[in-house]
């Protein structure tokens, strides 16, 4: 009986480390896919933001799609990541709040060079089947 109970809590353990790095990883995707960014294929970039987000930002972001790619391609800008680093602040079964910060390049055409701008994010995360998706986001000042 014991053995069993064993390999439960080492499985349960397993499944909870296992959990944590994918609500991490999907964090850290999230932030990388707002900030990776480039008037060329605007709406390509905001499909695939979309496709991490769940619920009510999912919602919020595709009410707000055309104002989106019509303000990024008028801008001509390009973003770009350079850093990205993420912590679980939280994570209870099937919802996970993680902090997420990064290193962002802007570019257009009245600032050809780019200009180096440090974003952080906190999201609430959900997961559904196996993947954990962005439910909520929140800026955070650095």
């Amino acid at each position: 009986m014991a053995v069993v109970w064993l390999g439960v809590v080492f499985y349960q353990k397993k499944d909870d480390a296992d959990q944590r790095a994918k609500a991490m990883q999907a964090a850290k995707q999230m932030g990388v896919n707002l900030m990776t960014v480039d008037y060329n294929s605007a709406q390509k970039d905001l499909d695939r933001i979309l496709s991490g987000a769940t619920g009510d930002l999912k919602n919020q972001l595709g009410t707000q799609a055309k104002i989106f790619v019509d303000s990024v391609t008028k801008a001509q800008t390009k973003s770009t990541v350079d850093q990205v680093d993420a912590a679980v602040v939280s994570i209870d079964g099937d919802s996970a709040e993680v902090m997420v910060s990064l290193n962002g390049m802007v570019s257009n055409p009245k600032v050809p060079g780019g200009v180096k701008r440090p974003y952080r994010y906190l999201m609430d995360l959900t997961r559904s089947g196996d993947r954990w998706l962005v439910s909520k986001l929140e800026m955070v000042p650095s």
